[in-house]
């Protein structure tokens, strides 16, 4: 129940057919309609999650092309209200037009009580430390081996089912956010774009100059070894792929955060993000949109 002093916060994310993922049934295809409703989903309340907001309601629009059929379409719709239970999310209504491609848009919206913090992207202070919740790289090393980028036995079976369910059934890390947030965050950004963008993105926001250690990047299991493959260094998926949706935090030296991986530092500055590892800085970016 919504009290009279509640705050609510909203969000709202598109996934394009093509762009964003790739519906399976067409050439190349690796996203069942399930798949797909369930990240869409994920995708918009993650940015609840950086608000530190409770999930409220979600809302559902779907552009379907005329070869989805209505049970691939109501596929996708148990795929997102599967997650949604789980996340004590409303699906309350929407929309369904026909178009060339398959695209979806999720609105939701959280809250927070009058006395519960929320964290926006403008509170990062020079001396903050940066850190990420869980692991990073699992989504680009799952979307380098199902588009055949590197060999299948570059990773086990087991590896392989795990970076796939980091990119197919992300998880929003609504408490954690929450956590956060309580726990005195300054500043907060989910990681959809990657870390290398999103950083930036905290940086702009704040005015302030982020440092990044990329050799204190915690990698999930089987990034490395992709990365390899692409003869590239680890931390280039860990910080310039998207989708792992984990939290990218800023808090103050003395807050002990749990579950925060500490590889970065807040300074002044430029408002930029300056990437290095062993051999010197480096240069990256992530995701970039129009």
């Amino acid at each position: 129940m919504v009290d009279a002093g509640d705050r609510a916060v909203t969000s709202i994310d598109t996934m394009v057919d093509g762009v964003h993922f790739r519906l399976a049934g067409a050439a190349g295809g690796w996203a069942s309609p399930a798949d797909v409703g369930h990240r869409a989903l994920a995708g918009a309340l993650s940015d609840l999650a950086a608000m530190g907001a409770l999930a409220g309601e979600a809302y559902v629009s779907l552009v379907l092309p005329e070869d989805m059929g209505e049970e691939r379409a109501l596929e996708l719709m148990r795929g997102a209200e599967a997650l949604a239970g789980r996340c004590h999310t409303t699906i309350c209504g929407g929309d369904v037009v026909s178009g060339p491609a398959l695209v979806v848009t999720v609105a939701v919206v959280g809250w927070a009580s009058a006395t519960q913090p929320l964290v926006g992207r403008d509170g990062a202070q020079p001396g903050d430390r940066l850190g990420v919740t869980g692991e990073l790289g699992a989504a680009g090393a799952a979307l380098a081996l199902l588009e055949d980028q590197v060999a299948p036995e570059t990773v086990s079976p087991a590896t392989r089912e795990a970076l796939l369910e980091r990119l197919l059934r992300p998880r929003p890390r609504l408490q954690e956010g929450q956590q956060l947030a309580a726990a005195g965050a300054h500043a907060m950004i989910d990681l959809s774009d990657g870390l290398a963008a999103d950083a930036a993105q905290l940086a702009r926001a704040s005015d302030v100059r982020i440092e990044i250690d990329l050799d204190a990047l915690p990698l999930a299991n089987g990034v490395s070894a992709v990365a390899g493959e692409l003869r590239r260094p680890g931390w280039w998926l860990g910080a310039g792929s998207g989708e792992d949706y984990e939290l990218c935090v800023c808090a103050a030296p003395g807050e002990e955060l749990a579950g925060v991986h500490w590889v970065g530092r807040v300074g002044e500055g430029e408002p930029r993000v300056l990437l290095s590892d062993h051999e010197g800085e480096q240069a990256l970016t992530g995701y970039e949109h129009l």
